[in-house]
């Protein structure tokens, strides 16, 4: 998707990665609304399919067969991805709130974050039994639990919970657990499942065929079914049930029916008996007509139902179709749910019951058939079509009044000069927002603004600066703001300075007042998140109207004259430490063109945004010969500017090098940055064995953006160095080369 350059006008605002809310990304990408905003706040980068849940325990799917990946289709849509845990809303000021950013303003809202297994009204089951919901949370647990169990450290396992999804996990459970141990050619039978439920049977919401079919196939499997067993606490693995039974297991887990999250009553929505927010059959909020709410998290109140993703993906059309009219402010159109509908439970092994109303049927063909529905399913979201965005602006008349529409639309008039900066309202209002440290350092800044920012140099300290920016390569603006600031204060970190002070340049695309104010806001915050971590005041800066969301900083920072680490200086034997992993060049050109997984970028942001602080002050303490930052010019390139400075070889093990998750796998495909073919160029300086078609070769002279510290060490104290660096959090951290004496040759890199 090219991305449309309308301003916007409109924020609609997806909670949740649910099974409406993909129908609604994707619908967004076949037909996008010019002006409007889309964006999705999601805790998880992938999201689970629940019917594809028992496969993947039981080991018929792996886990992208199972899973929407929300990075590429947020991308297909348009929409800005968001990864970040909702905690709350401001219904009043229309903001959602996120842990550990700042809340995100929303003018259509939509809420589709899935329910929980209660659990909370039986004593000592909270940090105890494992409940399957978040899905993301259980497979991480079920994969321990699969080690535990391999190893001999779990004998019994139980599963609390007697509808379909209970009586689905342990079967897959039993299957996948039993077939591995005889696999490695342990005793299957020394393993204990039970199924406990409060219901006088299984299954109780299903015809009695399919009830008796399932009691048979559980009694075939060695699983005990206890029945009619209320849960009344659960105390040190053992499960006590009311009347005075007691089960005791090494593994319990939870599939009781589903519980709501507490946020949605806490931030004044209206809920049912149970918690879950009440909605029309439009599913409008019955209290507050800007929120929408649809899948397990929603209780339409004219049409109660249970709690399955059959009725959620039912819902994605109609929310769709409602969400363009409430944002058009035109009249919604209520949906009416189906009362009867088709279920598929498989047993663990590729054999399935469906059953609809009274009618039943069974079969290893079924299981099949589940298996095609399930992955065309996914393909759906997982395969998108190609789609071009229009470019210039397009705007919906039904958004904005007209004299907002006027302004707007005169684009080609935009003025330049000094006329294109933000106003002074706005930066107001974002600075006032802003938590800047203040040092006695500054002594006029932006606690007290002026033409200029007035710093006292402290003596004998000398002034480190440098200058960074770029346009933005990711939606998020708050991320972007870490990862700008992140970048730009590496540099002083790589001559062994402290940072003291940042000047920012920021630009930002034309739109309303509100949308810019709120977007200089989100950006900044982050930026300012990681100036104060590291260390450095915000002391003022530039804005201006652009095409699009760019932002920079002029770092200064501070050290002693005889503690500045150059580029040379590497002597021979020391060798060389790299501290964080690459490929962010590649990853995002992937990104860009949809082709790469949430999980991969979500792990290059979290490299990009750790400080490079910490590192710093390692090498400085073990007397690093030479330093520098691993950025635009790839490794090779900086390799190449610290040999010839330090007039040595370097013989680099590419092998060693770390890459983050998914480079290589991109690199492969022949994904790359644009700045590619350019950094290739260091080759020219580069000999040795090592296939020149190889990923990882490709990987040396892949740009980064905020990457990590490359310095030479003594050879002796590598180590050692090294594992404080990995303390520290740097797990990547890895000796990746040594320093030899020049041969006198034009090439000093020498790659194996």
């Amino acid at each position: 998707m090219e991305r449309d350059s309308t301003p916007v006008l409109k924020d609609l605002v997806l909670v949740g990665g649910g099974h409406s809310h993909v129908t609604v990304l994707r619908r967004f990408g076949m037909r996008p609304m010019p002006g409007v905003r889309l964006t999705l706040i999601s805790r998880e980068t992938h999201a689970p399919y629940s019917g594809m849940l028992p496969g993947l325990i039981a080991g018929h799917y792996v886990f992208d067969d199972a899973h929407i990946d929300l990075g590429p289709l947020a991308r297909f849509a348009g929409a800005r991805f968001i990864h970040a845990e909702v905690v709350g809303l401001d219904l009043q000021r229309k903001r959602v709130l996120c842990r550990d950013r700042p809340p995100i303003a929303y003018d259509v809202l939509a809420i589709d974050s899935g329910a929980a297994p209660t659990m909370a009204d039986v004593p000592g089951a909270a940090g105890v039994v494992v409940p399957v919901k978040p899905i993301d949370r259980f497979l991480g647990h079920w994969e321990a639990l699969r080690e535990r169990t391999l190893a001999g450290d779990v004998r019994s396992i139980g599963v609390v919970g007697g509808g379909a999804g209970g009586v689905e996990l342990i079967l897959a459970v039993a299957h996948r657990l039993r077939r591995e141990m005889r696999t490695k050619g342990r005793a299957a039978p020394e393993l204990r499942f039970h199924l406990v439920t409060d219901a006088d049977e299984v299954l109780p919401t299903h015809n009695p065929r399919v009830r008796r079919r399932f009691m048979r196939v559980l009694r075939r499997r060695k699983i005990e079914v206890l029945t009619s067993c209320r849960v009344t606490s659960v105390a040190s693995g053992r499960l006590h049930c009311a009347g005075g039974q007691d089960l005791v297991l090494d593994e319990i887990l939870w599939v009781t029916s589903a519980g709501a999250p507490a946020w949605p009553r806490a931030a004044g929505l209206d809920v049912d008996e149970r918690g879950f927010i009440a909605v029309e059959p439009t599913l409008r909020s019955v209290s507050h007509a800007e929120v929408f709410a649809s899948g397990d998290v929603a209780a339409v109140l004219a049409h109660p139902r249970p709690k399955s993703g059959v009725f959620a993906v039912r819902q994605g059309k109609p929310l769709d179709a409602n969400l363009r009219r409430a944002l058009r402010g035109r009249p919604l159109k209520p949906f009416t749910p189906q009362t009867r509908f088709l279920s598929l439970i498989s047993t663990g092994n590729r054999y399935a019951v469906a059953s609809r109303g009274t009618w039943a049927k069974a079969g290893y063909a079924l299981w099949w058939w589940k298996r095609w529905i399930d992955r065309r399913f996914i393909a759906r979201y997982n395969r998108l079509p190609t789609m071009r965005a229009p470019v210039g602006p397009r705007l919906d008349g039904a958004l904005a009044e007209r004299d907002v529409l006027d302004e707007l639309t005169a684009s080609d008039m935009r003025c330049g000069g000094c006329a294109a900066k933000i106003g002074s309202d706005v930066l107001g209002r974002v600075l006032d927002r802003l938590e800047v440290a203040e040092t006695p350092d500054v002594l006029i800044g932006l606690q007290a603004p002026d033409d200029a920012a007035v710093l006292v140099p402290p003596v004998g300290k000398a002034l480190v600066q440098s200058v960074d920016f770029f346009r933005a390569f990711i939606d998020d603006p708050f991320v972007f703001g870490k990862v700008a600031a992140s970048h730009a204060l590496a540099d002083l970190f790589a001559m062994g300075a402290t940072p003291q002070t940042a000047m920012a340049i920021v630009t930002v695309p034309f739109g309303p007042e509100a949308k810019v104010e709120e977007l200089l806001a989100q950006v900044m915050a982050g930026a300012v998140e990681v100036l104060r971590r590291d260390g450095a005041t915000l002391v003022g800066g530039h804005s201006t109207e652009g095409a699009d969301l760019a932002l920079g900083f002029a770092v200064q920072g501070l050290v002693d004259r005889g503690a500045i680490v150059r580029k040379g200086g590497m002597r021979p034997g020391d060798r060389l430490i790299l501290t964080k992993a690459l490929g962010t060049g590649a990853l995002f050109a992937a990104e860009m063109r949809g082709k790469a997984k949430g999980r991969w970028i979500a792990s290059a942001l979290a490299s990009m945004t750790q400080s490079n602080r910490a590192a710093a002050e390692c090498f400085t303490r073990r007397e690093a010969t030479a330093m520098t930052d691993v950025s635009g010019f790839g490794l090779c390139g900086h390799l190449v500017e610290m040999a010839r400075a330090s007039a040595v070889d370097v013989e680099l093990e590419a092998a060693a090098v770390p890459a983050l998750p998914g480079a290589l796998d991109v690199l492969s495909r022949g994904l790359v940055s644009s700045l590619q073919r350019q950094n290739l160029r260091a080759r020219r300086a580069v000999r040795g064995t090592f296939a020149k078609d190889e990923p990882r070769y490709a990987l040396l002279f892949d740009p980064q953006t905020a990457g990590g510290l490359l310095a030479s060490v003594p050879g002796d104290d590598a180590a050692a160095c090294v594992d404080e660096l990995r303390a520290l959090g740097y797990d990547a951290a890895t000796e990746i080369a040594t320093v030899r004496a020049s041969a006198g040759d034009p090439e000093p890199i020498i790659v194996h």
